[in-house]
């Protein structure tokens, strides 16, 4: 591949040595063909059927690849009373664009059928199906050429809404896509699929890692797997304890203002750099003095959102500030280990008793007082350390999978911005 030092809009940034001229720009509209779809929601779907396979914009938006082979990928089925008395079939190199969405960076997000299998299928609720009536591109290209930037950049222009944002096929007339040769579209579609299988098998490395920490977890809480101390010895027998006997509630505040990084606690990612989430934007006001000071060790969760696995824990040694709306307890040193009392926190045995401790009607709550009252299985210090240890080992082994993930999800989104017009 070599970058290209472009003169006008009809060259890409980057692209393959061998390949020279521009592409041709073509309008959207000028050269697909678009087919009317149906709008049967969920519940007239299943995936024991196997009728004709519906292709449901819930599925663009989460759960297929930008290239769909059936062999590989599943759709569900419509069930028989519901099936529709005309439709238009989906056959390979048809793209179904994703009409609507609450995020304008997915209003249009597309799929395009590269296997179909010989199966019956069709479009679905909030979906545009499109075919190349010209015959203009190999099958495969498409699925990428839609997924650029320079094409979504135009949709987000166009889509219309507040809360959810949409488009139609109006839209197509006022938007465009450069097409090369087919040899040239062959590369293009071959190496970013390429990247997708290794996405996809990357995906499910850390799916079946995921799966061994859960099983391991369950084993290890449930005492079915004991550790054995240095000497080769059993650990004693492991004792209960009330987690407002074990923890302690942080009550440490900014009161001299002495930090001023404000974070916030995501249910995915932990405490984070309250910039990071709005935009540069600080949303604390500037007298902090009633927040609280979150050192390393310091567990926290907002009471009003929480979920599996959202606790937040602070691992590393930067001192910053937390709103008191948030909960945060430190773990007593004299009777648990940090990662001991983290991974619990994704046990199931967390999970039943949160689940039976929210109060409020509205929004799922879990008070402090609530959590206190939860009991918790206590091996000795030295058994604890070892569990936490071997998970943590598991757990390294799935971030380091994460990180080779988010390499080839850049590499992917780098082509995508520099491989079309």
């Amino acid at each position: 591949m070599e970058t290209k030092n472009k003169k006008n809009g009809n060259i890409p940034n980057l692209r393959f040595k061998g390949f020279e001229g521009e592409w041709k720009k073509y309008k959207i509209s000028d050269f697909l063909d678009f087919f009317s779809t149906n709008s049967l929601s969920w519940e007239q779907l299943d995936y024991e059927s196997k009728n004709i396979y519906n292709l449901h914009y819930g599925l663009i938006h989460k759960g297929l690849p930008t290239q769909i082979d059936l062999n590989i990928s599943t759709l569900p089925s419509i069930i028989s009373e519901f099936e529709p008395k005309n439709y238009f079939l989906c056959k390979d190199g048809d793209v179904s664009f994703a009409d609507a969405s609450e995020d304008t960076n997915d209003v249009a997000k597309v799929v395009e059928f590269y296997n179909c299998g010989n199966k019956k299928i069709v479009c679905g609720l909030h979906t545009i199906h499109g075919r190349d009536k010209l015959k203009l591109t190999v099958v495969g290209f498409k699925g990428y050429a839609f997924s650029s930037d320079v094409f979504r950049n135009q949709m987000k222009k166009l889509a219309q809404g507040t809360k959810v944002f949409s488009i139609s096929q109006k839209n197509f007339n006022e938007c465009h896509i450069g097409i090369p040769s087919k040899e040239e579209q062959i590369k293009v579609s071959s190496l970013l699929l390429l990247i997708d299988e290794r996405i996809a098998t990357q995906m499910k490395t850390i799916e079946s890692l995921e799966s061994l920490m859960c099983g391991a977890r369950e084993k290890i809480f449930s005492q079915k797997l004991r550790f054995k101390d240095k000497n080769g010895d059993e650990f004693p027998e492991w004792n209960s304890a009330y987690l407002s006997d074990v923890l302690v509630k942080n009550s440490l505040k900014n009161k001299d203002l002495k930090y001023s990084q404000v974070q916030s606690v995501s249910n995915k990612l932990g405490f984070v750099n309250q910039e990071n989430i709005f935009e540069n934007r600080r949303v604390a006001s500037l007298d902090t003095s009633n927040y609280y000071v979150i050192e390393k060790g310091v567990f926290a969760y907002n009471p009003s959102r929480i979920d599996v696995g959202s606790l937040a824990y602070k691992s590393d040694d930067e001192v910053s500030v937390i709103s008191p709306l948030y909960i945060s307890f430190r773990a007593n040193k004299n009777y648990l280990v940090d990662n001991y009392l983290l991974n619990w926190f994704s046990s199931r045995d967390f999970i039943f008793q949160m689940n039976n401790s929210f109060e409020g009607s509205v929004r799922n709550t879990l008070s402090y007082d609530n959590l206190s009252k939860m009991i918790i299985s206590t091996p000795s210090l030295p058994e604890q350390q070892k569990i936490a240890d071997f998970l943590s080992i598991i757990n390294r082994k799935i971030e380091t999978e994460k990180a080779v993930l988010t390499q080839y999800q850049n590499q992917k989104k780098f082509l995508l911005q520099n491989l079309f017009i």
